[in-house]
């Protein structure tokens, strides 16, 4: 598995929304993860905003992010051209800007793994063709990383 787990807002609600369709995924998942996942501040405020009818979901996630096991690790400032970029490149998806986020987290950490549910990101590519190294629940299909099938603990 990948050293480096980049989190989407879809994974970061699963694990911690006890009524999302991918919670024992998810769970399961974020709880074999030996480093922190990192995850940008929109991917956050998209989590925060979705959790706010769960159930101590908000408190949950302050929680994982005091104890540093979601890190934050991205600067929306310093990357902000090609998150523009990004979002006009797939403009007809539609891209969010915490999607475009976590693929500019992936062009710039070489090995990262995109942990989604979010199916829009077997559309989106690193540096306009590479595919990204990506963890999803199997209503995608079979479980991929790039081009290469594997199966997760």
């Amino acid at each position: 598995m990948a050293k480096t787990i980049l989190i989407d807002s879809g994974c970061i609600v699963a694990a911690l929304h006890r009524r999302d369709q991918h919670h024992a995924w998810a769970r399961a998942h974020f709880e074999v993860f030996v480093e922190p996942c990192m995850t940008c501040e929109a991917a956050l405020s998209e989590s925060f905003f979705l959790l706010e009818r769960a159930r101590e979901g908000k408190r949950a996630l302050c929680t994982l992010l005091e104890r540093k096991l979601i890190v934050v690790g991205f600067s929306l400032q310093n990357q902000l051209t090609e998150i523009v970029g990004l979002i006009m490149r797939y403009a007809d998806t539609p891209m969010s800007v915490a999607d475009a986020c976590v693929v500019r987290m992936a062009e710039l950490i070489d090995g990262a793994a995109v942990f989604t549910t979010d199916s829009d990101f077997r559309t989106y590519r690193k540096h306009g063709h590479q595919t990204i190294l990506l963890i999803t629940p199997n209503c995608f299909g079979e479980e991929r990383a790039g081009n290469a099938t594997f199966a997760l603990r």
